[in-house]
């Protein structure tokens, strides 16, 4: 080894799932799918190309079928990421356009295949949401494995592993995520992949730390090298120093110890320090996730993103697939609350096997309760099903994507026709739900006392509020730096919405991932929001964080920010308040001590 490659290197991507670990890399090999033959079939073969292509798709969903049957328990919550994987590879937008491909230009299976998967990928990166466009990769994954049976290449066994590593990658599709044995794999790293990608999800349900996003670290990285794995901060570190070594076995032991604190507290109340009690909720994309939302302590559900039923399949879900989904998610959270989101979807772009709208900026197009309102017997359908999941439990209804009252006034309206068509039918139902509004259009927050009169509560969705308030692109690499929660105008925004909720009596909560991180709190309560919701894993430690602080001080706190009108310096200003309260929460030596 060269004195270059034994150099210390430290590399930045997303920290996805918290975490320290230290051990030798394993690099997932894939090669062969990547490098793909063209060549053209005679007319008198083409039928053979075709059931060429079908037997690797048939092989395909073979392996599966197997690796669902064979998922570890800790993991079955995710054998619907699978299940739906089963489904795409029948999807007329891949199988049928694959096929189709092969007849009209003449080309081999395996060149057919990787045109179709080209346009499907550039369809998803356009979309707006990082949510959508990771599910891009559920396309990438499938024609994968596909792809891998057309070129007689081996299939990656995450399984067969026998040693403790940490694997490298440069992505890791559901299906390998899903049969990582916890005795062996100590963390994940991968080039690609993001805080939404499903990658990330499996790793915070094991809790094994995980840094995304990395770009080229397989290529850096070498079998056996050794490594350290920061999720916390997202950061990989290779060939560390003796002295980077030492500091992170001591950080790795010590964040141990703090989780394992937290984790025990979990279930207290997130009561302040001056006795408020604030209800901290949990964000959940799958029902399967609602489990973790329990076990982390979280008072209910705060957002429950219902895109997912409608993604990876041929056509619209049924009102009794729907109705499954939502009365499983009550069942288990009742009597807590369980804030479901009506469909928040970029148009047809996102929905496979439907027609595109060819909108050049589908950010601001037809989108969310826009689509919802302008496709009322989809709408409806949702509503028909979310009713009826209502008599099991505690059920809030939310509108994502408001800009005016007449939008809240119309999605009542069909509201109401929903609760009609299903009491000319006999059908049961609860009528009596909470209904409000995702506040995260500027425009919103302008007319925040008109809309306060149409509704029972208000969540910030502080993710596209900031965005459309800052205009700034979250994915723009050029321009994300700028997306800045605590920008003097983001903070105003929350103290205008949270106000008027409480002058017109009704309750404003957070969604947003501004609600997750720590750092935030003494904002946020020095505000008045009545409820902040999360990811689940971030639970524990906004709860814990809560029990250290006092609304009072809080309130102290923001006057004296307002007073100061000192653009760029709220940060600082928290730190230095409340350094050794809110910082290092996850290494306080005094906690540990307990």
């Amino acid at each position: 080894m060269t004195e270059n490659e034994s150099q210390e290197i430290v590399l930045k991507g997303l920290g996805v799932a918290p975490g320290i670990c230290i051990g030798k890399a394993y690099l997932v090999d894939k090669e062969g799918v990547n490098v793909v033959k063209k060549y053209y079939i005679a007319e008198a073969d083409l039928h053979k190309e075709e059931i060429r292509f079908k037997s690797a798709v048939s092989r395909a969903r073979q392996e599966l079928a197997a690796i669902i049957q064979e998922t570890p328990k800790e993991l079955r919550q995710h054998t619907a990421i699978l299940e739906t994987h089963m489904v795409l590879l029948q999807d007329k937008l891949l199988y049928g356009q694959t096929l189709d491909t092969i007849q009209r230009f003449r080309y081999n299976a395996e060149w057919a295949l990787k045109n179709v998967v080209d346009e499907l990928k550039a369809m998803f990166q356009n979309m707006s949401e990082p949510y959508f466009r990771e599910r891009g990769a559920d396309i990438v994954h499938v024609s994968d494995r596909i792809m891998r049976n057309l070129v007689g290449g081996d299939a990656v066994n995450i399984r067969d592993i026998d040693k403790r590593v940490i694997l490298v990658a440069k992505d890791l599709s559901p299906a390998e995520t899903s049969q990582i044995q916890l005795e062996r794999i100590k963390g994940l790293v991968t080039d690609g992949g993001g805080i939404a990608s499903h990658t990330g999800i499996i790793a915070r349900t094991l809790e094994i730390p995980a840094v995304l996003g990395l770009n080229n670290a397989t290529q850096i990285i070498r079998n056996d090298d050794f490594i350290v794995v920061d999720g916390s901060a997202g950061l990989l570190i290779i060939h560390p120093t003796e002295q980077t070594l030492m500091e992170y076995e001591e950080r790795a032991a010590r964040y141990e110890r703090h989780r394992a604190l937290i984790a025990r507290e979990s279930r207290m109340p997130a009561k302040t320090l001056d006795g408020i009690s604030i209800q901290v909720m949990g964000n959940i994309e799958l029902p399967e996730e609602v489990v973790a939302v329990r076990d982390y302590g979280g008072n209910g559900i705060g957002l429950y993103r219902t895109e997912f039923q409608y993604l990876g399949r041929r056509g619209f879900p049924t009102e009794n697939d729907l109705f499954d989904k939502y009365r499983d998610v009550v069942e288990v959270m009742t009597p807590r609350p369980v804030t479901i989101r009506t469909l928040d979807i970029n148009g047809d772009k996102a929905l496979p096997g439907q027609s595109g709208n060819g909108e050049a900026n589908p950010v601001l197009g037809l989108r969310a309760i826009r689509y919802c309102l302008k496709k009322p017997e989809i709408f409806k359908t949702q509503l028909r099903a979310i009713l009826r999941a209502a008599l099991y439990g505690n059920v809030r209804i939310m509108f994502p994507m408001i800009s005016c009252c007449e939008e809240v006034r119309q999605a009542k309206t069909l509201l109401k026709e929903a609760a009609e068509s299903l009491a000319a039918e006999g059908i049961e139902f609860e009528y009596n739900v909470d209904v409000g509004i995702m506040v995260e259009v500027p425009s919103a927050v302008a007319i925040a006392d008109m809309l306060a009169d149409e509704v029972d509560f208000f969540s910030i969705g502080t993710n596209d509020l900031i965005q459309y308030a800052l205009a700034i692109d979250r994915g723009n690499r050029y321009v994300s730096h700028m997306y800045r929660p605590l920008h003097p105008a983001i903070i105003r925004m929350i103290k205008t919405v949270v106000d008027v909720g409480h002058q017109k009596g009704i309750k404003v909560y957070m969604c947003g991932e501004m609600a997750g991180d720590p750092i935030h709190l003494p904002v946020l309560l020095g505000l008045g929001l009545d409820e902040l919701s999360m990811n689940p894993q971030s639970i524990p430690l906004v709860k814990n964080a809560i029990r250290k602080l006092s609304i009072k001080e809080s309130r102290a706190f923001m006057y004296r920010i307002f007073k100061d009108k000192k653009e760029g310096q709220i940060e600082s200003f928290l730190k230095k308040a409340y350094a050794g309260v809110l910082f290092d929460l996850d290494i306080d030596e005094d906690e540990i001590a307990v």
